[in-house]
């Protein structure tokens, strides 16, 4: 089963989260995010990976995800 454009979407805003520090985080702007990124956040927050609706921290299942989301990453734009 091919990944969705909702995954993608998802797969992406994951990266944008800094892996350094979980105490940093991140802020979707639903006045000036692309619609899709909005819906990834929301997506995100109800799956339990993110803490906010909007962005704010990675939860410990998100870090795992952004863990593995920068691993797949790395595998695919490895020469």
């Amino acid at each position: 089963m091919p990944f969705s454009p909702n995954h993608l979407a998802e797969l992406n805003l994951l990266l944008q989260f800094p892996s350094i520090s979980t105490q940093e985080g991140i802020k979707v702007h639903a006045h000036t995010a692309a619609p899709e990124t909005v819906r990834a956040a929301e997506s995100l927050f109800a799956k339990g990976l993110i803490s906010q609706k909007d962005g704010g921290y990675l939860t410990p299942l998100g870090c795992e995800a952004v863990e593995f989301t920068q691993k797949l990453q790395s595998m695919l734009t490895s020469a």
